[in-house]
């Protein structure tokens, strides 16, 4: 018996829909690619003038047989089609869209979270060696394309654009895309849009701006309310919008569109019996009025709005300032000093802020030799600040309004002094979490990982401090190697704290409340809890456990600075950011904050998750081993204890920093060679290093 395959999509396809589909019939010849009853006028309008390019077959053609095979595209919704018995068909599903819990585990599913299901055909037919003509290759385009919105929507993928190339090099006409892209609303739509517009309603959750919009179709509307949706949402950029029209058969149709990740609109179709992805959703509710439907939708929104990423995820703890009556020639000393881009400026008496001098203001200054000037006679005047609590649009508004680079933070109110100033977000901060997938995907947290990995009673020392250290209202993290092998899931060896705020402080704290022992070094804002057995039991509930440490370093977040190449570092107070800056590799700079309900979050200013991904060893910044040259035997010890490679612009950097290591002394390069001669395969080693030279 030969077996009848369909190539299916859902009803109102779209570009990508039917691309989709004609793709899988490229793939699977004996296919028939079966158009939906209803497909988007622009798509209706190509297929009108290129019909005859394809092998498309209009449901009104098709005659009832038995099916074997369904390959599904664009969608995980089996259609009805005269023929099919959904228990008699061996189905399999190509689709870019999140799958919920509407698996079939006897159903093939081919899902990936790319911009257009296109783009996974496409690569299907590159690995399958095929070539295109230039219809094929355009329409193939125009799918991609319509789903990605011209490669600029936030779920575009480099895999989008890599297929989009390949459909280049295949001759896809771009001229074609424009003519069927944007195509004018028709009259009903355009009426539609005017009810809409009219119907609106707006609503600020968690920072979100959402829109949300009801209307009764015109009489006889045929048209598709996608269209209308986008045009919405071009004129009146909202970060969600939710469209309801009521149809004919008292049906109603949910259109839902998001311009953000902390709104995922396929919640709410969903929850309505729909489908889709976190930035476009539908759903067709049955027998309902529009405004039973309204009210629910209203309910529904809540949970759909992730919270947007605060000030205090971002912020530095901490803040430099200067005085309005300091000279110019001290802002220009301190920016070369510590590499800050700009201060914010006090009134010397009251402490109270009064403006901001940036980096470009004092350079110009100190080019038309204007060194003794006061910053107030040159700073930008203003008070311009953003709470903890703020969202990070706030900051960034500020900053686009106001022209700061950076934004002073204070106390939220009712909490510490007022107007004092507490810590700083900067231009970097908000561009690191808006590019990095973005505000995006927020690190995970690994408070999990910890209590999994940590010993029973060191898990509940963490949390014994996290408390201690949230009552203080001091930030405490753990950085550097002990979270690189926890990640790594390696054992965690070294277990120090890093503070931002007053180590001293904290750890005399827990001396007063759990006992032990203190050592501490108020120059370097170091100290030592020292933990007796007795202690440990104080601490834990635990079994206790031979190998316990006996004592826990806590160390007061600092930055750093070199006089001259290859000299022992200058040491101040400073941000967890700034300590981390210090740091050699990226591998070596993050950081998981432990106190209070920040307890597990991630810290990565600077791709240490991203090259512990790719097994790699990179240097912070271009001077690194200028500045410290016996960092070039840590990276060779590092690469070789890891299994990783040195990444290939450090070791350009190295070669070039080679001759710095004469500057440095006998006894620190020993010390390194020592630490070599300690890990478990000393050999590996010294050979790298011996290539280095």
């Amino acid at each position: 018996m030969n077996e009848m395959m369909l190539i299916l999509t859902h009803e109102n396809a779209d570009f990508d829909a039917v691309a989709s589909q004609l793709a899988a019939h490229k793939l699977y010849p004996e296919g028939i690619p079966l158009l939906s009853w209803r497909v988007n006028r622009n798509v209706l309008q190509y297929l009108n003038l290129y019909w005859d390019a394809f092998n498309f077959f209009r449901p009104h053609d098709w005659r009832r047989q038995r099916v074997n095979r369904i390959l599904l595209v664009d969608t995980v919704a089996l259609p009805s089609v005269r023929g099919v018995r959904p228990d008699k068909v061996q189905v399999q599903v190509i689709d870019h869209h999140e799958i919920g819990d509407e698996i079939d585990n006897s159903w093939i599913y081919h899902v990936e979270t790319v911009g257009a299901t296109t783009t996974l055909a496409v690569e299907m037919l590159q690995d399958a060696g095929l070539n295109l003509t230039v219809n094929e290759a355009t329409l193939l385009l125009l799918g991609i394309h319509e789903d990605t919105g011209s490669l600029v929507y936030d779920t575009t993928t480099t895999r989008d654009v890599l297929a989009s190339a390949w459909l280049m090099e295949q001759g896809a006409q771009l001229s074609v895309l424009r003519r069927f892209l944007n195509i004018p609303l028709s009259d009903a739509q355009q009426q539609l849009y005017e009810k809409l517009q009219e119907s609106a309603e707006w609503l600020t959750i968690e920072g979100q701006t959402v829109a949300i919009a009801t209307a009764t179709a015109p009489d006889g509307f045929e048209d598709e309310i996608s269209a209308v949706a986008h045009r919405f949402r071009d004129a009146m950029t909202p970060d969600g919008l939710l469209i309801l029209v009521q149809l004919k058969y008292n049906h109603t149709q949910l259109v839902a569109r998001s311009s953000t990740n902390h709104f995922d609109v396929s919640k709410i179709a969903r929850a309505l019996g729909g489908g889709g992805h976190s930035r476009a959703a539908a759903a067709t509710i049955m027998d309902r009025r529009l405004i039973d439907v309204h009210d629910q939708v209203l309910s529904l929104i809540p949970d759909a709005v992730r919270p947007m990423a605060k000030v205090a995820q971002i912020m530095s703890y901490g803040v430099q300032t200067l005085s309005e009556t300091a000279a110019v020639s001290e802002a220009d000393e301190l920016m070369r000093k510590f590499g800050h881009e700009g201060y914010p400026v006090v009134n010397p008496s009251s402490g109270d802020l009064v403006g901001l001098v940036t980096r470009r203001i004092v350079d110009r200054a100190v080019s038309h030799q204007l060194e003794d000037l006061e910053i107030r006679q040159v700073m930008k005047v203003g008070h311009v600040t953003a709470r903890p609590s703020d969202s990070v649009e706030i900051v960034q508004r500020l900053m686009i309004q106001e022209g700061w680079g950076q934004i002073p933070v204070i106390p939220d109110e009712g909490e510490g002094i007022p107007n004092e100033l507490i810590g700083i977000v900067t231009r970097t901060d908000l561009i690191n979490l808006l590019s990095d997938k973005g505000e995006q995907e927020h690190e995970p947290n690994l408070r999990d990982l910890m209590s999994d990995s940590l010993p029973d009673t060191m898990w509940d020392m963490v949390q014994v401090v996290s408390d201690v250290a949230d009552e203080m209202g001091m930030p405490l993290y753990f950085v550097g190697g002990l979270v690189r092998d926890l990640l790594l899931d390696k054992p965690a060896t070294d277990i120090d704290m890093v503070v931002e705020g007053d180590a001293i402080a904290l750890v005399r704290r827990l001396y007063r409340l759990y006992g032990g022992g203190i050592r501490s070094h108020a120059q370097f804002g170091t100290a030592k809890w020292l933990l007796s057995p007795d202690i440990w039991r104080k601490i834990s509930s635990s079994t206790l456990s031979g190998d316990l440490p006996r004592a826990i370093d806590f160390v007061t977040a600092r930055t750093e600075f070199y006089e001259m190449p290859s000299a022992l570092p200058e040491v101040e107070r400073g941000s967890i950011k700034l300590d981390l800056h210090r740091r050699d590799f990226t591998i070596n700079t993050l950081a998981i904050r432990l106190d209070g309900l920040h307890l597990g979050e991630l810290l990565d200013f600077y791709g240490g998750r991203r090259d512990l991904d790719l097994g790699q060893v990179r240097v912070l910044h271009s001077l690194s081993f200028v500045d410290d040259a016996t960092r070039i035997l840590r990276a060779v010890r590092l690469e070789q204890r890891l299994h990783f490679q040195i990444e290939a612009r450090t070791s350009e950097l190295i070669a070039d920093a080679l001759p710095m290591l004469s500057r440095v002394t006998g006894g620190r390069i020993r010390n390194e060679l020592e630490m070599c001669l300690l890990e478990a395969e000393p050999v590996p080693i010294f050979k790298r290093l011996a290539e280095f030279g």
